[in-house]
C-alpha cells in the first residue's frame, strides 16, 4: 500500500461521522445557490429594475443569516453574538441604502464653486 493510500484510510480522529449532517449541508449549498441565481436574474430582468436594491437587500440578508446560523453556528452561541451579527448587518444595509440616495442612478450633484472674492 502506497503512503498516499495510507494517509486515506487513517481516521483523524473525527470519530462519529453523521450523514445527515452531510445531506443538511447539501441542502442548505443548493438553497444558496438557488438564492445567488435569483438575484443574478432580477438583475438581468428589465421589468423588476424598481425593486433591484430592495430585492437584492433582501435575497442578500436572507443569505447572510443563513450563512451565519448554519456555517458559524451562531444559532448555538451566547444571544449576544448574535445580536453584534444582526447589529452589524443592520448598520451595512443603512449605509447601502444611505450610498444609493446619495448617488442615485448616477447622479451626483458637484457641489458649487464660487469665484474667490478680489
Amino acid at each position: 500500500m502506497s503512503s498516499h493510500a495510507h494517509a486515506l484510510d487513517t481516521d483523524h480522529g473525527g470519530g462519529d461521522h453523521d450523514a445527515s449532517m452531510d445531506k443538511f449541508y447539501v441542502k442548505v449549498a443548493i438553497i444558496l445557490t438557488i438564492i445567488t441565481i435569483i438575484e443574478v436574474a432580477i438583475y438581468y430582468v428589465s421589468a423588476l429594475q424598481g425593486v433591484l436594491i430592495p430585492a437584492l437587500l433582501a435575497l442578500s440578508t436572507l443569505k447572510f443569516v443563513m450563512v451565519v446560523s448554519i456555517f458559524m453556528h451562531l444559532k448555538y452561541e451566547n444571544k449576544l453574538l448574535t445580536w453584534i451579527f444582526v447589529a452589524g448587518m443592520f448598520i451595512s444595509v443603512a449605509v447601502m441604502i444611505a450610498m444609493v440616495s446619495v448617488f442615485h442612478a448616477g447622479t451626483y450633484y458637484a457641489p458649487v464653486l464660487l469665484p474667490a472674492a478680489s
